[in-house]
């Protein structure tokens, strides 16, 4: 009997010998695999234990790749960011330091100083303009952009805004229609904010916009929809789906003064205070709808 039970205790003793090996083998394994970098790791025979362990492993595994498959992206996005910049800045400050020179000239009239003076302010104001635009573009994407939440007339504000610009459309050949319907609920929303996406959907519009434009604000259920319609030739579905990326540079939707973030703005405000915005192409029509809540 006690022959038995040594035999039985020597048997017990190698089995757990060989399970403690395999088991050391395979964290040497594991070891191996993860220096040269693979993404998920395994063993050959683990226990439930290892299996916990290893799941976790390669749950972290996976995390990190994902990191390193964002902070790529980032990384590029943010080289295209900065030589979009540094093109769009260079338009104006080309311009301007060309002026500059000609100015230095002794032959000049008066006539062409004021010409090229008023030229120069011109090219410095929109330099300015982009220069504003980057800044708060990246505080309303860091969440530093203050917006108040009032109550505001979508009505009163977008009708002012529309005579204001009326005869820049008049005077650049848009086939115009506006209509905004009365007696709509105000909405909550920053007045700021909403006159800012309004100006620049108009401004929009005017620089890349084409023959016909169209402006509507009415009610639909509980929210106030506005609608900026205006020809695109050109433009594509695939366009569509960016116009709202900050520095999207699709020719269609660029001149040599477009920073590509007007677009860019109006969503991030819009969203900001609350409410829904996008784009969509029918034809050659594209359209920016605003579905703006807080309307009884």
């Amino acid at each position: 009997m006690l022959i038995l039970l040594l035999v039985l205790l020597t048997l017990t003793c190698l089995a757990l010998g060989l399970r403690l090996y395999a088991l050391e083998r395979d964290i040497r394994t594991c070891a191996r695999q993860l220096r040269s970098g693979r993404p998920r790791v395994s063993m050959a025979a683990p226990n439930a234990a290892a299996e916990e362990l290893l799941t976790a492993i390669n749950e972290l595994l996976d995390l990190r790749e994902r990191e390193e498959g964002d902070y790529r992206r980032q990384e590029k996005a943010i080289r295209q960011q900065i030589a979009n910049i540094s093109h769009d800045l260079r338009t104006p400050l080309t311009s301007i330091l060309g002026y500059l020179q000609l100015l230095e000239g002794e032959g000049l009239t008066a006539e062409e100083r004021r010409e090229y003076l008023g030229i120069v302010q011109g090219r410095a104001k929109a330099l300015q303009s982009m220069i504003v635009s980057f800044y708060d573009l990246s505080r309303l994407e860091g969440g530093e952009y203050p917006l108040s939440r009032e109550k505001v007339d979508l009505y009163h504000i977008l009708s002012e805004l529309v005579a204001e610009f009326y005869n820049d459309f008049e005077g650049s050949g848009f086939e115009m229609t506006v209509e905004l319907q009365e007696g709509l609920p105000p909405v909550t929303a920053d007045p700021a904010g909403v006159l800012r996406v309004f100006t620049n959907l108009i401004r929009n519009a005017l620089e890349h916009g084409r023959a016909r434009m169209s402006i509507l604000l009415y009610r639909e259920g509980e929210e106030v929809v506005s609608v900026f319609a205006n020809d695109a030739p050109g433009l594509t579905q695939e366009d569509v789906a960016h116009v709202f990326d900050r520095f999207f540079t699709a020719d269609k939707m660029r001149t040599g003064q477009s920073t590509g973030l007007g677009l860019a703005i109006v969503k991030a405000l819009a969203e900001r205070m609350g409410h829904t915005v996008f784009a969509d192409l029918d034809g050659d029509l594209f359209r920016v709808t605003i579905r703006w809540r807080g309307g009884k």
